[in-house]
């Protein structure tokens, strides 16, 4: 690993038995005289995190345009509000349909591809490449992965699906082209072996963390040789890197380690071995994992299944303990209504800790979440209808390649969602004219 030159490479690797970590952007991988874009170090990034059965449009929508105030529901993002663009106007219409069924099978997967998926209960699926995917076909020949799709429950608990349409289409959002989707990872120590497992298998790796407390066990040799070469703000930023990997790596063992026995009833994704007990602490594990993915450059593209279309699940920690499906068909009774808009402020706080990681991490001439995309929402709004139209859309983060947040911006009514879509690719980079049922890209969101 020692190497002659000045800076290090970008793709500087420690590796050890069963372990490899690739580094964060340091100080020393600039070589002198560049910028860090200039030199290629500061790629954009981006996540679509998806939330199923809709939200308490009431309480979503900001009252006001232009300058943003918060709605009810969106104030658990108030310490980010100038990284936040709140868009109103977009319809993923390719989700709605005259045919009676199977509402929730196709607003999901027109959510991120602009088309209408196809009736079928079969393997035959089809519905069209989804927006990650062309992102990840430009961004991601430069990175260990591609993509990372990553859920926070999955159809294998409860096969809550629709009749005439494939459990498929409420399992992921992200489809390679019209017929490929994308599985998604649910359990964290798969993720984090995907990041920093070396590539032998499973069996291997398990006895190899018999022996070892964490994989850094392995690197102590390599890390120490590597601080010895940095100066002091690069060696800061490595011991938090390598003490984050160390904290992750420790809630997954504790999450693996706990006895079924001691599930409290009631609980579904839980009882999977190796998923943290709540929706919190795994959704906060998951993102974690995915601000070192991106914090490392192992990824550029992921999506985030929190909660799929038509999900039973029940999220106490809300305050709220009737389940997600059920609850939105509201019937727009007031007490329904109010306890959706709690269940609602509560995903967005979710969402609120990814933006908030992501602004914690340096990256040299900002944050991580400068140069990454997030785009936050649902494929419906008034759940009751199952209304795919003037869609809950949140855009955050992007300053570093040109997105300018703390505003409230409305679109005509009909604007295709997939309009956004080719937009933000723009942004990353991406030359799409068209996909899936856009007519041309939106106004310039650094421009409004």
């Amino acid at each position: 690993m020692i190497i002659t030159r000045k800076y290090l490479p970008r793709r500087t690797i420690l590796r050890g038995i069963g372990a490899t970590v690739a580094l964060p952007l340091l100080d020393a991988m600039v070589p002198a005289f560049s910028s860090p874009r200039a030199a290629g170090l500061l790629p954009a990034r981006f996540c679509a995190l998806y939330v199923g059965n809709g939200m308490n449009m009431s309480q979503w929508t900001p009252t006001t345009e232009g300058a943003l105030t918060l709605s009810p529901i969106l104030q658990p993002l108030a310490p980010f509000r100038d990284r936040v663009l709140v868009l109103t106007g977009f319809d993923n219409r390719e989700g709605g349909s005259d045919d009676a069924g199977g509402l929730h099978s196709r607003i999901q997967p027109a959510w991120l591809t602009g088309t209408q998926a196809k009736r079928t209960e079969g393997a035959d699926v089809e519905v069209g490449v989804s927006m990650d995917q062309i992102a990840a076909a430009a961004l991601g020949s430069e990175t260990p992965l591609s993509s990372l799709e990553l859920a926070l429950e999955s159809v294998d608990v409860t096969r809550a699906c629709e009749p005439a349409y494939s459990c498929t289409y409420v399992s992921t959002l992200a489809w390679r082209n019209s017929v490929t989707p994308l599985p998604m990872e649910v359990n964290p120590r798969a993720v984090f072996e995907r990041l920093f497992g070396d590539g032998s298998g499973v069996e291997a790796r398990a006895r190899q963390r018999e022996k070892d407390r964490s994989i850094l066990d392995r690197l102590t040799r390599d890390i120490a040789a590597l601080q010895g070469r940095l100066g002091a703000d690069d060696r800061r930023e490595v011991e938090e890197f390598v003490e984050a990997i160390r904290g992750v790596e420790r809630r997954i063992q504790k999450a693996e380690a706990r006895p079924e026995a001691e599930l409290p009833p009631g609980l579904d994704i839980a009882r999977f071995i190796g998923i943290p007990e709540t929706f919190e602490a795994h959704a906060k594990l998951m993102f974690e994992l995915l601000a070192l993915a991106f914090q490392s450059d192992r990824v550029r593209v992921s999506t985030v299944l929190m909660v799929r279309e038509r999900s039973d699940r029940v999220f106490p920690e809300s305050g709220v303990l009737e389940p997600i499906h059920p609850l939105s068909h509201h019937f727009e009774d007031p007490d329904r209504l109010e306890q959706q808009a709690r269940l609602n402020t509560f995903h967005v706080r979710m969402f609120a800790d990814l933006v908030g990681r992501l602004a914690s991490i340096p990256a040299l001439d900002g944050s991580l979440l400068d140069h990454t995309i997030l785009l936050f929402g649902s494929g419906m709004s008034n759940s009751n209808l199952h209304l795919p139209l003037d869609v809950p859309t949140v855009v955050a983060g992007g300053a570093g390649v040109g997105l300018r947040g703390g505003r409230h911006v409305r679109y005509a009514p009909g604007t295709p969602l997939a309009n956004l879509q080719v937009s933000l690719l723009a942004r990353l980079g991406v030359a799409v004219e068209r996909f899936g049922d856009s007519s041309g890209r939106v106004g310039m969101l650094s421009d409004i």
